[in-house]
């Protein structure tokens, strides 16, 4: 793992290319950060304040050199009723609560479980969050009036699809000419130009929110200090820390693969965990890893945590003096790259390989994009998704237990078992057995098999029960130790005859 001072260590980073990737991530994050602060019926500077302290605290504590933390969706989506309903105290409070879990979840090295989620599940978290990228981008195309939000149309809406398409086309080309610098970066200071020269009206970031402030500062939660405001913030902030981690740790597993290192999922969740606390007790409105600004950054050559260092320091000079300036960027420019963006996170490989994949994991892949889509809860979708990946894989093992029948020449009756003897598989075990038929003696070789749980061994003692009412004896062969083990500790419980294995000796040369 890098050390995490390796921001400073000047001779090992690619100073221009991080420098550049941390200013258009800053870009691209402005505007999401103030949208889903807004739609939380929040502040807009708790989106910016997120966006800051999220990306400042991981970038230096992260295990993920190259991801982007900030002022999600995912998260705050999930406090919204609770600020609706209590108040924005209430969710400040949730938010710090939220931090301490995914604290403990990184302090006692649950982090590593997130490898458990199968590639189907991936591709369909990632299509899903693709298609909700893209989504919300469409939604800019939608103006305020007195009667609320209303879909563009005339003109206006011709000029907005107009630079929006020009964006697109500058990513798409620009890389051709040259990767010296991001070309999301010279879409947005080319359609920012070009509005700004030509006198362009279009919508730009201030018809969103004002961008300017002051430094964050140390606010407490004004909440009582009781077991029920605890009861009341708990399931809140237990879904957030949810829904955070499994965003944050699926980003990070993304990085891994597309950058062909590894990093170290226990410390991004004790990262993310102190970010979020931090946010709670500084007035942001918390967050997590950001798949989109990840893919920005990773696209414009960010490799170190420098750019991810810049972009929440970019975004804190915004908030204090920039203002002015970013807040005449043209919406279009944004929406522009953030398209490109959610067209890169669609997972097209996973439309061509379709026909080559199990009826079950297709299955799978799109119930986990169809709920990321329609209830936006990824921690919900994720674990869907595990759970029906686990059940086919249960039953898919349970069809696969054998059994291979033979006497020997003392007229002993052996069951060679081949296969997982588990929960699902326990059925199938039993009706391998002739207990009526079968001799006084009859051994169990589980050579090629694995007592696996506590169904196991209730199905072993079963059978030894059956074998017994009818005078016969069985004995089992070839258990490996932790299967012993197994059987050890349910000796109060079941009885089992346990053969000492045969010990095979050879005979030594002359």
């Amino acid at each position: 793992m890098n050390n995490t001072f390796e921001i400073f260590n000047i001779k090992s980073i690619n100073l221009k290319n991080e420098l550049f990737a941390g200013l258009t991530v800053a870009m691209t994050m402005i505007p999401e950060s103030l949208s889903f602060a807004i739609l939380a019926g929040l502040p807009p500077l708790t989106g910016l304040y997120a966006a800051f302290l999220m990306g400042l605290i991981t970038s230096v504590l992260g295990g993920r050199p190259g991801m982007v933390s900030g002022g999600a969706g995912a998260t705050v989506v999930v406090l919204m009723a609770l600020a609706a309903s209590h108040g924005i105290d209430y969710l400040f409070a949730a938010v710090v609560l939220a931090g301490l879990l995914q604290f403990l979840v990184g302090l006692f090295k649950w982090g590593k479980f997130v490898r458990l989620i199968p590639q189907p599940v991936m591709y369909g978290f990632l299509n899903g969050l693709a298609i909700i990228i893209f989504m919300a981008q469409v939604v800019q195309f939608k103006v305020n009036t007195g009667q609320g939000a209303e879909w563009m149309s005339g003109s206006t809406l011709y000029i907005m699809g107009g630079l929006t398409l020009l964006t697109m086309l500058i990513v798409i080309g620009f890389p051709r000419i040259t990767k010296a610098v991001p070309a999301s970066l010279i879409a947005i200071l080319v359609v920012f130009g070009l509005v700004s020269l030509l006198g362009i009206d279009t919508k730009k970031v201030v018809d969103i929110a004002s961008v300017s402030g002051t430094l964050p500062h140390l606010y407490l939660p004004h909440v009582p200090l009781s077991w029920e405001t605890l009861q009341l913030i708990f399931p809140y902030s237990l879904v957030m820390a949810g829904v955070g981690l499994v965003e944050s740790l699926l980003t990070l597993n993304m990085v891994d693969e597309i950058t062909a290192s590894k990093g170290n999922a226990n410390r991004e969740s004790m990262a993310q965990g102190i970010a979020n606390t931090i946010n709670g007790f500084f007035g942001g409105m918390g967050g997590c890893a950001m798949v989109a600004q990840t893919l920005v950054n990773l696209n414009a050559g960010a490799r170190t945590r420098l750019s991810s260092f810049i972009g929440a320091m970019t975004i804190l000079v915004i908030i204090l003096v920039g203002a002015p300036f970013i807040e005449q960027i043209p919406m279009a420019a944004l929406v522009g790259v953030m398209m490109m963006v959610a067209i890169g996170t669609f997972q097209w490989v996973s439309l061509r390989i379709v026909n080559k994949f199990p009826k079950s994991d297709i299955f799978v892949g799109i119930i986990v994009a169809g709920i990321t889509v329609v209830l936006h809860n990824l921690a919900l979708a994720v674990l869907i998704g595990v759970v029906v990946s686990a059940l086919v894989f249960a039953w898919d093992n349970a069809k696969r237990i054998r059994a291979r029948k033979y006497l020997d020449a003392e007229g002993i009756k052996h069951y060679e078992i081949y296969g997982p003897l588990f929960f699902g598989s326990t059925a199938n075990f039993l009706d391998k057995f002739d207990v009526l038929e079968d001799p006084e003696r009859v051994i169990l070789d589980f050579k090629e098999s694995r007592v696996v749980d506590m169904s196991a061994v209730d199905a072993l003692n079963k059978i030894t029960e059956r074998y017994a009412a009818q005078g016969k004896k069985i004995e089992l062969w070839h258990l490996s130790e932790d299967c012993r083990s197994l059987l050890k500790n349910a000796a109060g419980i079941v009885k089992v005859n346990i053969m000492e294995d045969p010990t095979y000796r050879v005979m030594p040369g002359k």
